[in-house]
């Protein structure tokens, strides 16, 4: 579907405006199909994020900032996400043995048990770009990055 017909629009000023309001759009389409598919496991996609970071750094602990500097959404507040996660039972909170000013944050049991889930339906969501060949995929991250670049 154009962007056009998704949003009732005829005409743009430009085609970077276009493009500006494309990929907003198509964030917050995927962001939605991202957040309904974190549902069952009652997270968010932030807290997902936050899940995998730990994950990728398992079993060593990480800094608060260390983690807010790996995140998707750098507006997110690391510190609110974390104590959620820490609230259900999916990281743990422990100062520092070495210094009583740092604290250490890591994924605990279950929370790797809720990624491992999550993980065996990683293919159905990747299926949200299934119009995309391989090539296309590449060429779009080429492009996203130059973008950003």
């Amino acid at each position: 579907m154009s962007i056009e017909t998704a949003i009732l629009q005829e005409k743009f000023q430009s085609e970077h405006e276009k493009a500006v309001v494309n990929i907003l759009y198509t964030s917050s389409w995927l962001h939605h199909v991202n957040a309904s598919r974190l549902k069952p496991f009652a997270i968010t996609p932030e807290q997902f994020n936050v899940l995998r970071i730990l994950r990728g750094s398992h079993p060593k602990p990480m800094m608060l900032n260390d983690i807010a500097c790996r995140m998707i959404d750098k507006s997110s507040n690391a510190t609110r996400l974390v104590e959620k996660l820490r609230q259900k039972t999916m990281v743990d909170r422990k100062q520092c043995e070495n210094n009583r000013r740092q604290v250490d944050i890591s994924i605990t049991q279950k929370g790797l048990l809720i990624l491992k889930e999550i993980d065996q339906l990683e293919s159905e969501f990747i299926q949200t770009l299934k119009n995309l060949s391989k090539d296309e995929a590449a060429q779009l991250n080429s492009l996203l990055d130059k973008l950003r670049g």
